[in-house]
C-alpha cells in the first residue's frame, strides 16, 4: 500500500463537504471536484462552503479545488463519490480520465437510475473495475454531525481488506470511529434500502402516528431489509450491526433526515413534486423506491415479502392516498 496515495473527494453536497473535513484531518492534501464554480471560489475566499455545513471551516491551503471532474481524476489514487445517485451517469459522462487502477468508493446512498445498479455494481460492469478495488462508506453517520464533531460511527466495506483499512485509517479521527466489513454489497443495499423506510417513518409522522407505531414500523423494516438483502446477495451478515441497523435507525428518526422529511411533507399533504421543490437537498430514497420495487418484483416467484417498500412505492408512483395505503399497511406489520 502506497503511503503516498492521494484522494479525490467527487461532489460538493453536505456528505461531500463532510468527507472532506474527515479527510483534512489526517491528509496534507486532497482533490475535491465540484460542479459549482462559483461555490469553489467561496470557498477559496471564505474557507468554508457556502451551501454545505458552512459551519466547517477549511485550511484551504490543503485543497485542490476544481470545477474539472478529470482533473480530481488523473492526480488521485482514492476516489471517493458523493454525488446523489440520480445525477451520477450526467457526471460520468464528462470522464474521459481513465479509472485503471484507481480505488473507487462510494459514498452514495442508492441506486443509478440508468442502469437500476447500486454504485459498486455500476462501477464494476460500465467501466471494468474490479470488485476488490471498489468500496463503500456507510454510517450511520449524518454529516450535520459531522461538523459538529459529534462522535460517529463509520462502516468501510470493501473485499480488499487493505484498502478498507487504509480508507479507515484516513478518516478516522477523535469524532470518527471506523470498523470495516467485507460485505460490499450488503452495506450499500442496507444504505439504499434505508432512506426507503425513513420515507415510510416520514410518512407515519406526517399522518399523526407515534412512537409506538414508529417503533413497530422499524422493527419491521430491519427484517424486511434482511429478506430483500438476502435475497439479492446472500453471505453470512449480522443485520443487527451498525450498518444496517444503526444506519436504519439514525435515518428513520433523526431531525437531521432528508428522506424522513420528505416523507413528513408527503404524509402531511404535499405532492412528490411540490415536497422536492421545497426541499434544497436531494432526498435519495425517491428514486431508491422505485429501483428496489422493481429489482424485487422482477424476481417473481422468488421476491422478498417488502410490505412497506411496496407501500411507499404505491404513495409516490401510483399516487395512492398516503392515509388509505398506510391503513392498509398496519394490517400487515407485527
Amino acid at each position: 500500500m502506497d503511503k503516498n496515495a492521494k484522494f479525490a473527494v467527487i461532489g460538493g453536497g453536505s456528505w461531500a463537504t463532510a468527507i472532506a473535513k474527515m479527510l483534512c484531518e489526517n491528509v496534507n492534501e486532497i482533490y475535491w471536484y465540484m460542479r459549482n464554480e462559483a461555490a469553489i471560489e467561496h470557498i477559496r475566499k471564505e474557507e468554508h462552503n457556502p451551501n454545505y455545513l458552512s459551519s466547517v471551516e477549511f485550511d484551504t491551503a490543503q485543497l485542490h479545488l476544481t470545477s474539472n471532474i478529470n482533473e480530481a481524476v488523473e492526480n488521485a489514487d482514492y476516489l471517493i463519490f458523493v454525488i446523489p445517485s440520480a445525477f451520477l451517469k450526467t457526471e460520468l459522462d464528462e470522464l474521459t480520465a481513465s479509472l485503471k487502477d484507481k480505488i473507487v468508493f462510494s459514498a452514495i446512498k442508492g441506486i443509478v437510475p440508468e442502469t437500476s445498479l447500486i454504485v459498486g455494481e455500476h462501477f464494476h460492469q460500465m467501466y471494468n473495475i474490479p470488485f476488490e478495488n471498489i468500496g463503500v462508506i456507510t454510517g450511520p453517520c449524518h454529516a450535520e454531525e459531522v461538523a459538529l464533531e459529534r462522535l460517529s460511527y463509520l462502516t468501510i466495506a470493501c473485499a480488499n481488506e487493505d484498502h478498507a483499512n487504509f480508507l479507515a485509517e484516513h478518516i478516522s479521527s477523535e469524532y470518527i470511529k471506523c470498523t470495516t466489513s467485507e460485505d460490499v454489497v450488503g452495506t450499500e443495499y442496507a444504505a439504499m434500502l434505508k432512506n426507503i423506510y425513513a420515507i415510510a417513518a416520514g410518512i407515519a409522522h406526517g399522518l399523526g402516528y407515534g412512537d409506538n407505531f414508529q417503533s413497530v414500523l422499524m422493527s419491521n423494516a430491519i427484517r424486511e431489509m434482511k429478506r430483500f438483502i438476502k435475497k439479492t446477495y446472500k453471505m453470512k451478515r449480522n443485520i443487527n450491526d451498525s450498518a444496517y441497523l444503526g444506519d436504519l435507525l439514525v435515518t428513520g428518526y433523526s431531525v437531521f433526515s432528508r428522506n424522513r422529511m420528505f416523507g413528513n411533507m408527503i404524509g402531511k399533504g404535499y405532492t412528490v413534486k411540490s415536497a422536492q421543490m421545497e426541499m434544497s437537498m436531494v432526498a435519495e430514497g425517491y428514486y431508491a423506491t422505485k429501483s428496489a420495487y422493481h429489482i424485487n418484483k422482477d424476481k417473481g416467484k422468488k421476491k422478498a415479502k417488502t410490505p412497506i417498500i411496496n407501500a411507499v412505492y404505491h404513495i409516490l408512483y401510483d399516487h395512492k392516498n398516503p392515509k388509505k395505503v398506510f391503513l392498509k399497511l398496519v394490517d400487515k406489520l407485527d
